[in-house]
């Protein structure tokens, strides 16, 4: 069982930058596949990006794929997304999950394929 709180959302403009972060309990966060997907109000929940174990793979959407980084820190218990060069389309509200299960890659991303969930964290990006 692992639990994560999302941080640093916010009101930004068009082509700034912000990082969220999303902190885990457990001691067994290592052994995590992590991802970050994100939410706009009357459409499914879409996959944004991933991180494997080790964190030594990664995988992006399209639609993000340069301008956002994931990363995380396993003695520090967390996974960060950096967004730069933000555009009004990608203001959603955006989640942090974790899998456990072995068959969960950085290639997943279906919502099935991860077990835990955070609260998510506001991002809104003005033009």
């Amino acid at each position: 069982q692992v639990q994560l709180v999302e941080s640093g959302g916010g009101l930004v403009q068009a082509g700034d930058s912000l990082r969220l972060s999303c902190a885990a309990s457990g001691r067994t966060f290592s052994r995590y596949t992590m991802a970050w997907f994100r939410q706009t109000p009357g459409y499914e929940r879409e996959f944004v990006a991933a991180l494997s174990r080790s964190g030594g793979s990664t995988n992006y959407a399209d639609s993000v794929k340069g301008r956002f980084t994931i990363s995380r820190d396993n003695a520090k218990i967390a996974v960060y997304l950096q967004m730069n060069s933000l555009k009004p389309e990608d203001t959603a509200v955006y989640f942090c999950a974790a899998a456990a299960r072995i068959t969960t890659d950085v290639l997943t991303t279906t919502i099935e394929g991860y077990d835990f969930w955070g609260q998510g964290a506001q991002v809104t990006v003005s033009s």
